[in-house]
This record gives structure tokens, C-alpha cells and sequence, in this order.
């Protein structure tokens, strides 16, 4: 006799992350024996950086395989706190920071740690999918706010200043973006610190991309505003900065009280992270930086070669990105709608890249398209995108 499965309210609105959907049908079809040209998965295309592999190997052959802390170790915890702290402008304690294995922990355990059954919890829309996810496993209300395209996708303030309200309890912001790579402006960010100290509500900060950033720009992060580092989750990680995201390492900084339950909340979790992993980011983050940076040089030059060819494609308009490694092409002159359009060039074309809806109703009309890609393949990609187009 079968049994049916009935699961809890709380896991089922949860569905799957469109780049890993998108990424197994591309595999499938690679199966069959297509050429796939993969746009999809926001992953970068180096390897990890050979000083920090190498610490890593001499860590598991020193026997560093072992538990350590739930919050990390402290060589790391200590290294985070100092460099993080510096990159930002703020005094960074090492009992602030939790190391989590991936940054997804740290979005999660807070938002569990902070949000009641029927709070509401602003986010943006398109975002990053995970933000929806866990607002509603902790019983959360998701409260979409819609970015603006035309102030280079940050909130916008007219929506946000109608939802924030008394029942407020969090606020998700991320600088720069997934999946537009938008930089959230500083008059921006203090219209948001105001609004957080009115409503007294906390804001997340995903700044995973916080280095990412082009032309000369800075990301600054909310925390550095008067008054809000103690109502500030600072979220960031080394996936997208040293190429290191098999190696699932990322970090929270936030006031100590609430890293303290934070902690509880990994311990009785994930545990902690691999030992070997975090002497890997201890090495990341005290080693060179010149690998890293020649990395980011190169997304650039890619985000310039990529932004060009699809807005020489009749129909397509994009914006040119102030960080990350995503174009979001705004597509509404076709005539198709995100999905179709995604689903085709996939099937058609043997471009993966994911459609806008993927991140939220409000990305209706736009691709997300990862540019940590060979130049090599990028063209090509552009070259049959434009055929796909003009044959329509």
C-alpha cells in the first residue's frame, strides 16, 4: 500500500531554481548530441585561483578534515572580519561573523532567526529565487518590490514607500544584482536606512557581488550608514570573487546577538564547514589579489562585448550592467513572452540562459544571460541569437 506524502505548509510553496532547471534540460540535450552553448548557471569559467587550491590540498594532507566551530574558525573568522570589514569602512568584530558553507546559510538562518508567522519581508523583483524561498519557509509574507529599469534596476522608491509599512520586519536588498547587475545608488540606499529605522525593521544585504563592479564604481553597502550596521546581515561569500563555488564557502556579519543564535541555528544544522575549505579562504582572502582581479578585468571585458551585441540585435535593448556577470536584456519588442523566447533559443538555437520570470513576475520581458563565458563562446552566442531573431 502506497502512502501519500503530506507535506508541511511550509515547504510547499518551494520550487526549483531556474538555472538548475534550465541546466539539466541543456544536459539532456547535450545527451542527444547538440552543441549547447551554456548561459545559464551564474558561475564563473576560471578555476579556482592556484595559491588557494593549493592550501586546500596541503590542509587535507596535514589532516585538517575534521569539525571545527559552528561559526568557523577563528583564523578565518578573524581574516573576514578584517577584510571584509576594510573593503566596507566599518569595525568588524570577529564574534560578528558566521562562516556558513555556500552563502545560502546566511540568507536562511537569519531570516529564520528574525521573521514571525505573518511578517511581511520586502525583496526584489526579478531576484535572486532563494530570497521568496526562505521568507516563506519561515512563514514570512513575501512582499515583492519591483526594481526600475530605468535607474539601473534598483527599488522602485514610489512602489517600495507603498509597502513598507508597521508589519515590516526585514528588508532583502542585493548590490550588485542578480540577475540585472544593477548597483543600488547611494541616495537610494539612505531613502532605504531611513524607511528601516522608521518601521524599525532589519535589512539583509546580499553583497556576494561586491567586487564585481566596473567603470570605476563602488557598491557600497548599507551597513556603512549611520546607525544601520546594528540593524544589517551583511551576506557574501568566495564563489563569484576566487572562483570557488564547489568549494561552498560563504559568511554573515551582523550584530553579535543575533550571531549568536545564528550559530545555534548551524550547529544544529549543517554542523559546520569543512576545515580544509576555510583555510582555502583564509588564503583567499590574505594571499594575492591579483588573480582575482585580472578576473574581474575580464568580465568586463566581456560585459562590454556582450552589451554591444545585443543591443546591435533589432528588438533587444539592454542595459550596460555596473556589476556581477549577467546581461538582462529587455526583449518586449519581439512579441514573445520570457519563457517561449528562453525555450526556444534553447531548442532552437542551443543558447541556455534563463528567462526573466525566472526571478519573479516582475522580470516578465527580460533574459538573464551569464557572461562568465569564453569570449570564444559568447560570440558565437550573440551570432545565433541575432539569426534566431532575424528569422522571426
Amino acid at each position: 500500500m502506497s502512502t501519500v506524502l503530506r507535506t508541511s505548509a511550509r515547504v510547499r510553496h518551494l520550487q526549483a531554481e531556474g538555472a538548475y532547471h534550465v541546466l539539466a534540460q541543456a544536459q539532456a540535450l547535450e545527451r542527444e548530441g547538440r552543441d549547447i552553448i551554456h548561459l545559464e548557471v551564474g558561475e564563473p569559467d576560471a578555476q579556482t585561483f592556484e595559491p588557494i587550491r593549493e592550501a586546500g590540498i596541503a590542509a587535507i594532507r596535514e589532516g585538517k578534515t575534521r569539525y571545527t566551530p559552528p561559526a568557523g574558525t577563528a583564523e578565518l573568522r578573524e581574516a573576514i572580519a578584517e577584510v571584509a570589514g576594510r573593503q566596507r569602512g566599518l569595525n568588524v568584530s570577529p564574534e560578528q561573523v558566521i562562516v556558513s558553507p555556500g552563502a545560502k546559510p546566511n540568507m536562511f538562518f537569519p531570516t529564520l532567526a528574525l521573521v514571525e508567522s505573518g511578517d511581511e519581508v520586502l525583496y526584489p523583483d526579478p531576484g535572486f529565487p532563494t530570497y521568496a524561498a526562505m521568507i516563506g519557509v519561515a512563514g514570512g509574507q513575501p512582499v515583492p518590490v519591483p526594481l526600475d529599469e530605468g535607474n539601473q534596476f534598483s527599488f522602485d522608491l514610489e512602489a517600495f514607500d507603498r509597502l513598507i509599512g508597521p508589519r515590516t520586519r526585514l528588508i532583502v536588498l542585493n548590490s550588485p544584482a542578480n540577475p540585472t547587475g544593477g548597483v543600488i545608488p547611494p541616495s537610494t540606499l539612505e531613502h532605504i536606512a531611513e524607511a528601516a529605522d522608521r518601521y524599525d525593521c532589519w535589512i539583509l544585504s546580499d553583497e556576494i557581488y561586491a567586487r564585481l563592479v566596473y567603470d570605476g564604481i563602488q557598491a557600497p553597502s548599507i551597513a556603512s550608514l549611520p546607525g544601520m550596521a546594528e540593524r544589517t546581515i551583511i551576506v557574501d561569500g568566495f564563489s563569484k570573487t576566487y572562483a570557488m563555488t564547489g568549494w561552498r564557502l560563504g559568511y554573515g556579519i551582523m550584530p553579535v546577538a543575533l550571531a549568536r543564535v545564528v550559530e545555534l541555528l548551524v550547529t544544529h544544522s549543517v554542523g559546520s564547514s569543512a576545515h580544509f575549505t576555510q583555510v582555502a579562504g583564509v588564503e583567499a582572502l590574505r594571499g594575492r589579489q591579483d588573480d582575482a582581479q585580472a578576473l574581474i578585468e575580464s568580465f568586463h571585458v566581456r560585459r562590454d562585448r556582450v552589451i554591444s551585441g545585443l543591443n546591435a540585435i533589432p528588438g533587444i535593448s539592454c542595459q550596460r550592467p555596473q556589476g556581477a556577470f549577467y546581461a538582462f536584456p529587455n526583449i518586449r519588442q519581439l512579441g514573445l513572452n520570457s519563457d517561449v523566447l528562453a525555450d526556444r533559443l534553447l531548442r532552437e538555437t542551443g543558447v541556455a540562459l534563463l528567462p526573466g520570470t525566472a526571478f519573479g513576475e516582475n522580470g516578465e520581458g527580460y533574459l538573464r544571460l551569464s557572461y562568465a563565458n569564453s569570449m570564444e563562446n559568447l560570440e558565437r552566442a550573440l551570432e545565433r541569437i541575432g539569426r534566431f531573431v532575424k528569422n522571426l
